[in-house]
């Protein structure tokens, strides 16, 4: 069974953390919602707590299959902020293992060099910082897989991101199965 960190952090974006994590589970995905901050419990953008189920010194981060990280620009800031986090997303690219970022998360992997030459989308106001670090950014786009690396754009994709890294992880016959049941998208 495939199995997922979802890192968050004081300002993380609630809708884009949460969703991915349910939308994985109900596709019977193996997740842990990883706290970077001292505390299991995050404050989000909205000021809604969110408890995690590890932080990050417990977890052995060989045993994941895929990162994903939420935006919210504070939160962003928070995991781009974080080394440990910012070392295990560059060896895992390097592997070839997935990694995943939402709304203003990308710029993570972007700062990094993960996204140069690379089709990429984030939120439209950080377009710019993309492509400042040679990403191939695509501006009409819900969400871009290319290869480990899975982007989307913003609150208002979660859904369609949480589908696709379901459909990574578990194939597309899973991702639409998942799609139909919850009712999402044409019918």
């Amino acid at each position: 069974m495939a199995k997922v960190a979802v890192f968050i952090a004081d300002g993380s974006e609630e809708v884009e953390a949460i969703t991915p994590v349910d939308l994985l589970r109900r596709a019977k995905v193996d997740v842990d919602v990883v706290s970077i901050m001292p505390s299991l419990e995050i404050t989000a953008s909205r000021d809604i707590k969110i408890k995690a189920d590890k932080l990050l010194d417990e977890i052995t981060f060989d045993e994941y299959d895929l990162l994903v990280l939420p935006g919210g620009v504070r939160g962003t800031n928070n995991l781009n902020a974080c080394e440990e986090l910012k070392k295990n997303l560059v060896k895992f690219n390097d592997q070839g293992k997935g990694i995943a970022a939402i709304c203003a998360a990308p710029t993570v992997f972007a700062n990094l060099g993960l996204l140069k030459g690379k089709t990429s989308t984030c939120n439209p106001g950080f377009w710019e910082e993309l492509r400042k670090c040679d990403a191939n950014v695509i501006e009409d786009s819900k969400v871009v897989v290319n290869g480990n690396i899975i982007t989307s754009q913003a609150m208002g994709t979660s859904v369609d991101f949480g589908l696709a890294l379901v459909g990574y992880l578990c194939g597309e016959d899973a991702k639409e199965e998942l799609r139909k049941n919850i009712r999402f998208g044409a019918l």
